[in-house]
């Protein structure tokens, strides 16, 4: 009787757990329900009361315009994407390793001031940013981009690396000495193979970051041509008139990168988290 009860109570327990879910996935999926539907209508069906209505024909609506007019950046968003995460997350396994793995005096106070990066707003260094990218010759390009979104991730990459390599045994860097393997050697056959799990997490952390950048995209990089694909979409908006439907088409061709790399890897994200976080 007793053992009834308590699978009757799991089995509700259960049950409210998977409504709260489902209320709560499609409270989170309306405002793309949204986007899509009114992306995919003519500019004259789109309306507040119509807006939750399915399109009249199935034309395309708004996104043949959209992706028209942001494939360009769509393109300059990857040039700029990938490379800075690659790079960030390559510098950041490097750091992580020597700051965990290769103790030297004062590193504890070097990496208490590499995180400062966490802290220090975009808007306070943007002045001194653009004079400095003027004077190395890469302000308002692409490589310039990719330049500063490397430097700004090193913090939160340099931590990631840190606190995963700081759970591997420091046996198995011991051994490797022994056998004598220098630093880059223990590095590239010992922790890059083990350090799988943070370069998902740090790639997805820093990929969407990057992607989604507006303030440094349009601040150093100011021609529209060579800009990333969030200023294109927030151009979509015209200055006297606003076609609605493209703009909705945009944000979700804006947004499909992203939503592809968690839907590939997310499952990995928390795997990644977790493995950094617990030690032995």
């Amino acid at each position: 009787m007793v053992n009834t009860a308590r699978v009757s109570k799991e089995r509700v327990a259960h049950w409210f757990m998977m409504t709260a879910l489902i209320l709560a996935l499609l409270f989170y999926l309306m405002p793309v329900y949204v986007m899509v539907m009114n992306g995919l209508k003519e500019a004259q069906g789109v309306s507040l009361t119509t807006m939750w209505n399915f399109p009249k024909t199935l034309s395309g609506g708004g996104f043949v315009e959209a992706w028209q007019r942001l494939q360009a950046n769509m393109l300059n968003s990857l040039k700029m994407v990938i490379p800075a995460t690659i790079i960030s997350s390559l510098f950041g396994a490097v750091n992580g390793y020597i700051f965990s793995k290769w103790k030297f005096r004062g590193s504890d106070i070097l990496f208490t001031l590499m995180l400062f990066g966490f802290f220090i707003p975009y808007q306070s260094i943007l002045i001194p940013l653009v004079r400095f990218l003027q004077t190395i010759k890469l302000y308002g390009t692409i490589p310039g981009l990719i330049l500063v979104h490397v430097v700004y991730g090193l913090p939160i990459t340099t931590l990631i690396f840190r606190n995963y390599f700081a759970g591997v045994p420091t046996e198995m860097v011991e051994a490797a000495r022994v056998d004598g393997a220098g630093v880059f050697k223990i590095f590239t056959h010992v922790m890059l193979p083990l350090s799988i799990p943070s370069f998902v997490v740090v790639g997805i952390f820093q990929f969407t970051n990057i992607w989604n950048d507006f303030l440094f995209g349009v601040t150093v990089v100011p021609n529209p041509a060579a800009q990333p694909v969030t200023i294109a979409l927030n151009n979509l908006s015209g200055s006297f008139s606003v076609d609605w439907n493209v703009v909705m088409a945009g944000a979700v061709v804006a947004a499909l990168p992203t939503a592809i790399i968690y839907m590939l890897l997310g499952r990995y994200f928390i795997r990644g988290l977790m493995a950094g976080s617990v030690k032995g």
